[in-house]
């Protein structure tokens, strides 16, 4: 998956195993140039992240419910009708509003 931001192409990961789950962006260290997804999931956890992020949660038509930009780690925050967090790199939720359509395009 991908979306393109400004003439920019930014990967999307879908995490679905729970290896894989666990690990998201934890302990990375050198700066973050993807994104990555999780499906039913309620709760935002950014610990143990090395650096801020910028999180989108969506409903099921991929409609922008929240936006949190420079989101910091070691942060927890439970969110209400979500289907899918988007966490994504730095400065990317400043082109998007609240109600808008998340344009994601699968490769």
């Amino acid at each position: 998956m991908l979306i393109k931001l400004r003439g920019k192409k930014i990967n999307i990961i879908e995490m679905k195993s729970l290896k894989d789950k666990i690990k998201s962006f934890k302990f990375v260290l050198e700066p973050i140039d993807y994104g990555i997804v999780f499906y039913n999931k309620k709760i935002i956890n950014t610990y143990f992240f090395c650096q801020r992020v910028d999180i989108c949660c969506c409903d099921k038509n991929h409609k922008i419910i929240k936006l949190y930009e420079d989101f910091p780690s070691e942060k927890i925050r439970f969110i209400k009708n979500c289907y899918s967090i988007y966490y994504l790199p730095l400065n990317t939720c400043k082109y998007y509003d609240v109600g808008e359509i998340f344009k994601v395009k699968e490769q």
